[in-house]
């Protein structure tokens, strides 16, 4: 299970790298073409301000057809011409609005100087500017690459939807198959200790043996109940919590090292949940479990319940080893564990119980190293 989900874990990091590679070229791509395109407009408002120059100064070596050609022939490029003697401006390729017509192209003008240096046009007694902005295709361009980022991270985060869609349907199949297998197994060693129970009895067998195997045998029943249950709908009847909790927890008592000390913290008056107590005592039970291996046998688990805005919490604390932050998510995953027997299922089959078939939630509220963890379950209330 570490294997796979090393490899799994690889192939996200190998994608995001891919995904940022093509990021930064296209950026990169993108920035030399605008750069490119920017000294071309640079270099065509030079030319168009030499022609309004030979324009104004009105030569007779001037071709005056070439000149009015390439004045006319700027049709993209935002510019504002600048005379500065009569404190008056024109403009080419910019809408106008129809009043304060001189004000608007003032303002105009502040605004393309802080991008682009004008240009002066200086002969004899002509003193003007040529003011410009980007044209409309450079613009554009400038805007591509935010748009191709913007395009590759909603592709980025589709295909990591689909990609952990993919993955959780392959862990309910995994989930569901194993659990239906576990159930079926146990079905029939289980119905062959009944019978052979049946006949203890009527061999007059002393009954304190026969009682401590039908407990036994009954706990049985109840596991692969349990187990046939995970990848179906469970039936939910409304049961008070406190009561839930308490019957795990007597259970567990005999089971675990006596220098576990145990304490209730309850409301006084009952907390109803619409649950399948089955499950939500297997949930209990595993994070109890956890908590004496965590605790190696010794310590304080405590069991918090209470209601608040219509939410019911059950907040279960150990004093074990605790957990660093970088865990609190990771220990949900499936194959993830710390002991040297198991699956590393237990808890990912905790967190499917509560918030796929009781729409809850469960979480490690708190840990800290060397003092212990604090695991909370979230539950609807059931008035």
């Amino acid at each position: 299970m570490k294997i796979v989900e090393n490899n799994r874990t690889l192939l996200r990091y190998l994608f995001i790298v891919a995904a940022l590679v093509i990021v930064c070229g296209s950026l990169v791509i993108s920035h030399f073409l605008v750069k490119d395109l920017s000294k071309e407009e640079r270099n065509k408002i030079e030319i168009w301000a030499e022609a309004t120059k030979e324009m104004a100064s009105n030569s007779e070596s001037s071709n005056m057809n070439l000149v009015i050609h390439i004045l006319t022939g700027n049709t993209t490029i935002p510019v504002i011409l600048y005379d500065k003697k009569i404190d008056y401006f024109t403009s080419v390729n910019i809408n106008l609005p129809e009043t304060d017509e001189q004000d608007f192209l003032r303002q105009k003008a502040q605004s393309f100087s802080k991008k682009h240096e004008p240009i002066a046009i200086e002969v004899e007694e002509i003193d003007q500017y040529v003011y410009y902005d980007d044209s409309y295709t450079l613009k554009r361009l400038q805007m591509y690459p935010y748009i191709q980022v913007g395009v590759l991270l909603i592709f980025m985060i589709t295909a990591f939807f689909a990609l952990f869609t993919t993955m959780r349907m392959e862990q309910d199949r995994l989930w569901v198959g194993l659990s239906k297998e576990t159930a079926h197994q146990l079905g029939t060693p289980i119905s062959s200790l009944m019978a052979w129970m049946e006949y203890l009895k009527l061999k007059d067998t002393d009954k304190d043996i026969v009682s401590d195997m039908e407990k036994d045998v009954g706990r049985l029943e109840m596991i692969s109940d349990r187990f046939s249950k995970i990848g179906s709908v469970p039936s939910l009847e409304k049961k008070n919590i406190a009561d839930v909790v308490q019957q795990s927890v007597t259970y567990l008592e005999k089971r675990i090292s006596k220098k576990v000390n145990i304490e209730l913290i309850f409301p006084s008056a009952p907390i109803y949940s619409n649950i399948s107590e089955s499950l939500v005592s297997w949930v209990i039970e595993n994070l109890t479990k956890n908590a004496v291996d965590a605790m190696e046998g010794q310590g304080e688990i405590t069991y918090h319940l209470y209601l608040k805005d219509d939410t019911i919490y059950l907040e279960i604390n150990d004093t074990g080893k605790g957990l660093p932050k970088s865990k609190f998510k990771t220990i949900f995953n499936p194959g993830y564990t710390t002991k040297t027997r198991g699956w590393g299922l237990g808890l990912s089959l905790a967190k499917r119980i509560i918030e796929s078939y009781h729409e809850g939630k469960i979480y490690v509220k708190d840990s800290q190293i060397g003092a212990g963890t604090t695991f909370c379950i979230e539950l609807k209330n059931a008035k």
